[in-house]
């Protein structure tokens, strides 16, 4: 019997540094995310980053929290109650990190008699740090507790025609009456090592502004590729004039070289540059959560309107939109065909 799992990235608990500490020690300390040496990640993530970060973060959580708790499960939740109608086999719904595990994700296809699983990482992108880290997860699950079940994943859908036109509808719709002078594509920062580890020809990826756009195997593994390819397909689908969209990368660390040109920055001094109408869209993310409810629609717009900005538009994220919850659900139905 075959069923699906829906795996998105988790939440602390609650918007209290007691609950966000040990979420993002499991975060942190995923050899995928930070990968360095285990000694050394203890070292940075227990040494450094959790004696300021949880207060830091759980302030940062509080601002986007629902009466229904964190906005990323409650969406997440929504969307696979939509999808599961629409298929005709078990859908299960887990977080990579927290305490809706993958493990009990599994145990619930499992306890319904599910044999093979279609685990569906919600990512449009491939990356180490979200893709990998789940598939890896997943199998180690396998082995030890789920040994007779089988496997498939999805791959990363960030150029599927159907996807790109959910995206492109959902955002002509939110932007309709808003003149922008700038819509940006924010995408999740990586750092620039994660491209090379990824890369399967380990010599393709010199991230030198043409090995992207050069065709490659690599491309089906490489982040950096499949973020400016989503950027060009929506471009091309809503018809957007060259010089009026930029491909930018949020959420970094300090350190290590990371994925620019960063969001921050470039928000920044857009103001200066006589931009003073944007819009942020953040295609990384199927499902708002905090890096875009508090980064973008609060902190980056809060800045761009400190530095001069006038009007500041965050779309939305596909979250539980129909259309993407019936795309969800025909990929399904085709896997199970």
């Amino acid at each position: 019997m075959k069923g699906v799992l829906l795996v998105n990235l988790g939440s602390p608990e609650s918007p209290t540094p007691k609950d966000v500490k040990p979420y993002l020690d499991e975060f942190l300390m995923d050899k995928y995310v930070i990968d360095v040496p285990y000694l050394l990640r203890a070292l940075l993530v227990r040494g450094i980053i959790l004696r300021k970060r949880p207060e830091e973060s759980a302030h940062a959580y509080s601002k986007i929290w629902w009466d229904e708790g964190s906005p990323l499960i409650v969406l997440s939740e929504r969307m696979h109650k939509k999808v599961q109608p629409l298929v005709n086999v078990p859908v299960a719904l887990a977080m990579r990190y927290g305490t809706m595990t993958i493990e009990n994700g599994l145990q619930e296809l499992h306890d319904k008699g599910v044999t093979e699983v279609l685990l569906f990482p919600l990512y449009p992108q491939y990356a180490m740090a979200s893709t990998l880290t789940i598939l890896v997860k997943a199998e180690e699950i396998r082995k030890k507790k789920f040994p007779n079940m089988k496997f498939t994943d999805v791959p990363a859908f960030y150029n599927k025609p159907d996807y790109l036109q959910n995206l492109a509808d959902s955002m002509k719709k939110h932007l309709a009456g808003f003149d922008y002078d700038e819509l940006v594509f924010s995408y999740h920062g990586i750092p620039e090592r994660h491209i090379r580890k990824t890369d399967v020809t380990k010599s393709h990826c010199k991230i030198d502004g043409s090995c992207c756009n050069t065709p490659s195997p690599a491309h089906e593994f490489c982040y950096r590729h499949q973020c400016f390819e989503t950027t060009k397909e929506i471009v091309k689908l809503l018809e957007i004039p060259e010089g009026k969209y930029t491909s930018t990368f949020q959420s970094r660390l300090a350190g290590d070289k990371w994925l620019e040109p960063y969001t921050d920055v470039e928000i920044d001094n857009m103001p200066a540059k006589g931009i003073k109408k944007i819009a942020v869209v953040t295609p990384a993310f199927v499902t708002d959560c905090l890096e875009t409810l508090e980064e973008i629609a609060m902190r980056a717009k809060e800045d761009f309107q400190a530095n001069g900005g006038e009007d500041f538009l965050a779309i939305p994220c596909l979250n539980d939109d129909d259309e993407w919850c019936q795309t969800v659900g025909n990929w399904i139905n085709d896997w199970t065909k």
